[in-house]
């Protein structure tokens, strides 16, 4: 084209942008909000004053806070020309791509939250009509009947970082941004303004986040935000590592909440004896103490413990475990002293208020069986259940199975987890769960609910059912592994071939490479 015809139609451009703005311009800021629309405020937003400035233009507007209060905002184009840098859909060929550029920004922004407190406070500027699409509570806030005419809103209980990640999931889908650090104040924004699909995104990092050093933490806040899934989740972990759970360091038991402390202590699956978990209880009762600003003298400890304390199983314990800790720390009255050396030293047992029943864990030293000599790839599932038969020398318990994960880099696995008796095919343990694997030759453990008995010489069958990629597996294997132990004489597994179709899986190659046990 003509470069007489390219100025003209510059020129014509310019013009047409400069009526529009004139135009916008003109339209009063206090014009009346059409009927029936409580979205829109009195203090409407003006269109904003394109002023060239050398190479660059400053687009400057005001945005009320309801008390007559301007708060001015300044965008910064770096565009030579004034209409192109209007022009910001351009490039943006999706709506995906539009709705990120507006995330954060104050282009065509109609609402600024001021999220957090003191010095932690942040401006954010968005857009009521992104927010109500995904939000109820948005929604609500805007365009129901009783909608705020404010367009400067402050959420003082959310962390900037937080109301961030909720914001950039309403505007892209995408929940990239949650981490350790504010995983569990998403999950609080989340619930506030009612996003299910950023909730399950937040419960799902914490599940594949769980651990014992952690499962403290996350149990008590799984609990407040009624997450009874993950709730459980926790639990399990606690019930499977509970000396590990609670002295890791920064575990959280030290700051639970009475309600929680007393739903561990309900528990009959604790894998800790009864003794360290007095101890370990004591240690919460001085901290609570501290919390509450009582002196740490043994009646505020019981105070603070209250109904906690009745659920130590002081029966189970050992007289020696008894007489040298429960009975000289000053916790127990000396009635319940006293009556309580009386159920250690009489028969018949006389009458106790606290439970005598044991919990239903078994306490040991845990060992592993390696069944394969080498690491081959790669073995693939289509819904059979690998499995293997095997019988041991003497009573151990089970607690877990090692499995081999991914050949295809990271991956999660769903797995179904049996113990069958092979003699009448009657399942004696099973549960359901996942494990992540990282792409390398690693064995990842998977634990039962709570440690199976074998007795010795019985044949049983374990099995793992797994859903997920092709996976590496195990070659050269045993049939007769014995296993040394540091107290007593060597366990010996001998493993047989399981009848029947077992997705290739035998003694020489296949899954489950080692079993986890624990001797008591």
């Amino acid at each position: 084209m003509p470069s007489s015809a390219n100025g003209r139609k510059q020129a014509s451009n310019q013009q047409r942008a400069a009526a529009a703005a004139e135009n916008a311009n003109e339209t009063s800021p206090s014009a009346s909000p059409p009927a029936g629309n409580a979205a829109a405020s009195s203090s409407s937003i003006p269109v904003p004053e394109l002023r060239e400035r050398g190479n660059s233009v400053s687009a400057r507007g005001s945005i009320s806070n309801g008390e007559g209060q301007d708060q001015q905002m300044n965008v910064v184009h770096n565009q030579q020309d004034p209409v192109a840098s209007w022009c910001w859909q351009n490039g943006k060929s999706s709506v995906y791509e539009r709705l990120a550029y507006l995330y954060n920004n104050t282009v065509l922004s109609d609402v600024l939250f001021v999220v957090g407190k003191g010095a932690a406070e942040e401006r954010v500027p968005a857009h009521k009509f992104v927010l109500s699409m995904g939000s109820p509570v948005f929604d609500a806030m805007f365009n129901g009947n009783l909608a705020t005419l404010d367009t400067e809103i402050h959420i003082p209980d959310i962390e900037p970082a937080a109301f961030s990640a909720l914001l950039k999931f309403l505007y892209t889908d995408d929940f990239g941004d949650i981490s350790h650090y504010s995983v569990m104040t998403t999950l609080y924004a989340a619930k506030k303004y009612s996003v299910p699909a950023l909730q399950m995104a937040c419960v799902e990092f914490l599940k594949r986040n769980l651990r014992a050093d952690n499962a403290f933490l996350l149990v008590a806040q799984a609990r407040l935000f009624d997450e009874t899934e993950l709730a459980a989740l926790c639990m399990e972990t606690i019930d499977q590592n509970t000396s590990e759970a609670i002295n890791a360091e920064g575990s959280g038991f030290l700051e639970l909440d009475h309600e929680t402390l007393c739903a561990v202590l309900e528990r009959d699956t604790l894998h800790i004896r009864e003794i360290k978990l007095f101890i370990a209880i004591d240690k919460w009762a001085e901290q609570e103490c501290i919390r509450q600003g009582k002196p740490t003298i043994p009646g505020r400890k019981r105070e603070v413990l209250g109904a906690a304390l009745e659920l130590i199983r002081f029966p189970v314990m050992t007289i020696e475990e008894f007489a040298n800790v429960p009975a000289r720390n000053g916790l127990l009255t000396d009635t319940e002293v006293k009556d309580l050396f009386l159920y250690f030293t009489l028969n018949p047992k006389p009458e106790t208020r606290f439970l005598e029943i044991p919990r239903s864990c078994v306490v040991g030293k845990e060992y592993t069986v390696t069944r394969f000599q080498q690491t081959d790839n790669r073995w693939g599932y289509s819904g059979t259940a690998d499995r293997i038969r095997f019988s041991v020398d003497r009573q151990v318990y089970v607690v877990g199975l090692g499995l081999y994960g991914s050949v295809h880099g990271p991956a999660d696995y769903l797995v179904t987890l049996q113990i069958i008796l092979s003699s009448n095919q009657k399942v004696v343990a099973q549960h359901d769960t996942n494990f992540s694997s990282d792409g390398s030759e690693s064995i990842f453990r998977v634990n039962f609910k709570k440690p199976v008995e074998i007795q010795p010489n019985i044949h049983y069958t374990i099995s793992s059912c797994l859903k997920g990629p092709d996976s590496f597996y195990g070659t050269r294997g045993i049939r007769k592994v014995v296993k040394q132990t540091s107290t007593q004489s060597p366990v010996v597994f001998n493993f047989i071939y399981s009848p029947g179709n077992n997705n290739g899986t035998s003694v020489e190659d296949g899954q489950i490479p080692e079993i986890v046990f624990l001797i008591p």
